[in-house]
């Protein structure tokens, strides 16, 4: 199994431009660069590729489905493959300073516009592999009077005067707290509680098995969708913004040290079918190893291989 490496946490105060990583390989691995050793027979095409490569990764339900589907195929390419978990702020500046190599979730136009204003430049967009991402705010069905966005000021005490988001940093928090909220006039009643998409998770599980009200901010695509009966709340005037697309992002420099990578992630592309069988393989509490979940989704999809890798899927085997 590959190294994992895991971001220091950071705060958002005095941080500097250098992210701090922690390596659980040897002193002074160089995560950008080039190394020697060959490529397994399966990796021929990788000849001209650097062969270490480092994956940002945001604990989000997309980006951990992904991130293991591509750390798996990689390193039966040859590729040696360290995954960073970071959060999101620290990881455009990490990339934009050329710490870390390559994202996979970056959702444009709108959700992370801000970030790409501050550091497009000095990143390269490998193109969109979705392009069905919408975000939402969510009840569960059981709540039948609550339809729309402006519904919840009808049950703010209902719902304790509480929306439950994730992270701080998320543009969907962004979106939910700057736009929704004051545009909906729900400033005055609601509190929109962040913490973490783990923690979101945790506290719509709960309130659905005792059939408590509840609304969330949360996104699509997500496994959440599979596991509840849940309702998008109608968002008449547009505020949360309209579906978007979900691009891999590399470092500035990505395209001429990996060639071959950046061609297949160009080509790379997922149904809503496709996301949502892979993310019930590698996310949630009863996945213990997501490495294993998407290795046996890859042996089950070879048609998605040959789509994405074209003759460099030949002698692939999950």
């Amino acid at each position: 199994m590959n190294s994992r490496k895991r971001m220091m946490a950071l705060a958002a105060a005095g941080m500097s431009g250098v992210l701090l990583l922690t390596a659980c390989g040897g002193d002074g691995e160089d995560l950008t660069g080039g190394s020697d050793d060959a490529a397994q027979d399966t990796g021929a095409g990788t000849a001209d590729d650097l062969k270490d490569v480092n994956i940002a990764l945001i604990a989000w339900e997309e980006a951990i489905a992904v991130t293991h589907m591509w750390e798996v195929i990689l390193e039966e390419k040859g590729y040696n493959v360290d995954v960073t978990d970071v959060d999101v702020a620290p990881m455009y500046q990490g990339a934009a300073n050329g710490d870390v190599d390559l994202f996979l979730d970056t959702w444009l136009p709108a959700t992370h516009q801000q970030y790409w204003d501050d550091y497009g430049d000095q990143l390269e967009d490998l193109g969109s592999w979705y392009d069905n991402a919408i975000l939402t705010l969510t009840v569960p069905t059981y709540m039948e009077d609550v339809n729309s966005i402006p519904d919840l000021l009808d049950h703010a005490d209902d719902l304790d005067n509480r929306i439950v988001g994730i992270d701080p940093g998320a543009g969907l928090t962004d979106t939910t707290q700057n736009s929704a909220m004051p545009g909906y006039g729900l400033d005055d009643d609601f509190e929109l509680v962040t913490s973490s998409g783990a923690a979101m998770l945790a506290e719509l599980d709960s309130a659905i098995a005792d059939e408590e009200p509840i609304v969330v901010t949360l996104w699509r695509p997500h496994p959440a969708y599979a596991k509840h009966d849940l309702k998008d709340l109608e968002d008449p005037e547009g505020l949360m913004g309209d579906a978007e697309t979900i691009h891999a992002v590399g470092r500035d420099g990505f395209g001429s040290d990996y060639p071959q990578l950046s061609a297949w992630l160009e080509d790379w592309s997922m149904s809503d079918d496709e996301l949502a069988s892979l993310e019930a393989l590698t996310v949630g509490d009863d996945v213990d190893d997501p490495e294993a979940g998407a290795r046996e989704w890859l042996s089950e999809n070879p048609e998605f291989l040959e789509r994405t890798l074209g003759d460099d899927a030949q002698g692939l085997e999950f």
